[in-house]
């Protein structure tokens, strides 16, 4: 999987960074800020050595700066010690500023690509969900989005900082003696050519780390969704064996991260203490033959240190945005995800009939393919129209296609080939939330969000509370809430696991009521419920359906005997449509399949 990545990323460093640049764009004044500063905060760095180093010629009674010259030596030193502490105030005042500064642009901008992520992430088709484990999402949309939050508050401005101070530094040094400091600008060369060969392979490591976080918490929330299902089959050592396998390889690859990062930190080290050796061996010589001042080598070696100290910041900066990179191409995998299923152009959508003197809630598919999968079509040449008003069922063996044609109609994937019509506008000439106005689902699982009961029925939209309690009793569920604790009040834990299954489709009626769509779909929707409040659901079923379009998925063939319509689906085809009396006597695949239902009860 690594190389594949490798050839997919062609992109240089630079490019990558540039996708960035819109983010940075929105926070140009703080970014401002931070760059002037650097002016500042590079001088006073600069000018701390040559401080040092003149208080030193001063001490030795060698030559010293205009400035200092005709002053007694308690006089130049209380001037140098109020010009350093100066300095050193400064810089640490401009430090504070300039961190706050940039640390808030990178926390501006990651809570940016959070949002455009999760946005994109919530607008793709349900096709690339069902390929993509969610454990792997929430880990670009967490860790790795936190990681390019780096790239700024650490990384990117602070290099340009870095570069800026060795830019001032050097000039400084060679306004004091140019062959000292060629010395030391040289000595940077292999130094830089160290740090670029080993953050390279860090890049490299780290994405594989990344790569096995994911599989890691992909695992993780696999494993706590379905912990019923793990202690029912004693799955738990099974499990942990699998889960620590998966731990060993991403501490593995993170290894690789930490050899590579402290290769380049041992070796800098190295090579500080050789340049500075070098300045010590090459001034002494000098200072012995009495052409520079020991003021001079003073500052020099200071010069060392501070030149060396950029190239360790620098260093761990790059690691920072290597990451950051990584973190980029991760999301930016996310981010050209393309979205399939789109709302029409302005000015060219359509919008569906509401007129109530007309007949509305026609549907119809037309020579319409589908498949999951590339040329392996779960719906094939399928061909019907549903009439406005009437109830229609579809019924067939596991994998006919039944929830396919739902998904469809539902406009969650889109139709390999054909078209699909509701009034006879094309669904994709329609947007996506003029759609689902007219179309109401209520599936077998209804799932519950964190938050009250009314909220779990609003979805978000606005209704009044008079509203919400007109569906729910219209729907006969409202005795059912109003037995909770605190009534339409009550607060539901994540997936609603204080209710029970049958309650939670409960809610799930009232969801669809409260919105009064002409078409109705119920894809086994009264499964988890007891006879007695079926039987309650089913009367309100039946004032729901009055004057709507329905379509039906139903195991229990008995429930259907009363629809307007049957379509008997095998593999993909329309293979029998009648009613229930009219598919019995053709002693077809209906026939058959409510016959054993019948032995069966």
């Amino acid at each position: 999987m690594l190389s594949s990545q490798q050839q997919r990323s062609l992109e240089t460093d630079w490019r990558l960074f540039l996708r960035l640049r819109d983010y940075a764009k929105r926070h140009k004044k703080l970014l401002a800020i931070a760059i002037i500063l650097l002016i500042p905060l590079s001088i006073s760095s600069a000018i701390q050595p040559i401080l040092i180093g003149q208080t030193i010629s001063l001490i030795r009674q060698e030559p010293t700066y205009k400035f200092l010259q005709g002053l007694s030596l308690s006089a130049g030193l209380n001037l140098l010690a109020f010009l350093l502490l100066l300095t050193i105030s400064l810089r640490f005042t401009l430090q504070a500023i300039q961190g706050y500064v940039v640390q808030t642009v990178g926390q501006k901008m990651t809570a940016d690509i959070r949002n455009d992520l999760f946005d994109h992430v919530t607008s793709l088709a349900v096709r690339f969900f069902d390929r993509t484990p969610v454990g792997k999402l929430i880990t670009r949309l967490t860790s790795d989005v936190d990681a390019l939050g780096d790239v700024f508050s650490t990384g990117a401005i602070g290099i340009i900082s870095d570069l800026f101070s060795i830019l001032v530094i050097a000039i400084a040094m060679f306004s004091l003696q140019w062959q000292l400091a060629l010395m030391l600008v040289l000595s940077m060369f292999p130094v830089t050519a160290i740090i670029i060969y080993f953050q390279q392979q860090y890049r490299t490591a780290n994405y594989k780390a990344r790569e096995e976080l994911s599989d890691l918490n992909a695992q993780l929330q696999e494993n706590l969704i379905g912990i019923g299902v793990v202690q029912l089959f004693r799955r738990e050592r099974y499990n942990a064996e699998l889960f620590h396998i998966t731990n060993q390889r991403y501490i593995k690859a993170v290894d690789k991260t930490i050899f590579y990062d402290s290769a380049v930190s041992a070796t800098l080290e190295w090579i500080a203490l050789i340049a500075i050796a070098a300045v010590l061996w090459f001034g002494g010589k000098q200072v012995l033959n009495q052409t520079l001042s020991f003021g001079i080598l003073s500052t020099f070696i200071l010069f060392a240190q501070r030149l060396f100290d950029p190239l360790r910041q620098f260093a761990d900066k790059f690691t920072a945005i290597q990451a950051g990179l990584t973190a980029v191409e991760r999301i930016n995998d996310i981010l050209n995800q393309p979205i399939e299923i789109r709302d029409p152009e302005i000015g060219k959508a359509s919008v569906l009939p509401t007129n109530k003197y007309e007949a509305i809630g026609e549907i119809k598919f037309e020579n319409v393919y589908f498949a999951y999968k590339n040329d392996e079509y779960v719906i094939q040449n399928l061909n019907f129209t549903i009439h406005p008003g009437e109830k229609v069922a579809l019924v067939g063996p596991t994998g006919a296609g039944k929830s396919s044609i739902i998904r469809l109609l539902c406009r969650l994937y889109e139709p390999s080939r054909g078209r699909i019509l509701i009034d006879g506008i094309d669904i994709r000439d329609l947007p996506q939330a003029e759609l689902r106005r007219h179309v109401g689902v209520i599936l077998q699982d209804g799932f519950l969000f964190a938050g009250d009961v009314k909220s779990n029925i609003t979805l978000g939209e606005t209704y009044t509370i008079d509203a919400i309690r007109q569906a729910a009793e219209k729907t006969n569920v409202s005795q059912f809430i109003e037995a909770l604790p605190e009534g339409y009040d009550t607060e539901l834990r994540e997936r609603g696991t204080n209710l029970s299954s049958g309650q939670k489709q409960l809610l799930a009626f009232a969801r669809v009521a409260i919105r009064n769509p002409q078409i109705l779909v119920l894809d086994e929707a009264t499964a988890n419920l007891d006879v007695m409040t079926e039987s309650l659901i089913q009367d309100a079923l039946d004032r729901m359906l009055i004057g709507k379009t329905a379509i039906i998925i139903a195991h229990r063939l008995s429930t259907i005997k009363n629809v307007d319509r049957i379509l008997v689906l095998q593999r993909g085809r329309l293979i029998e449509s009648g009613s229930h009396d009219q598919l019995l006597n053709q002693g077809g695949l209906y026939a058959s399949l409510y016959q054993l239902q019948m032995l069966g009860s």
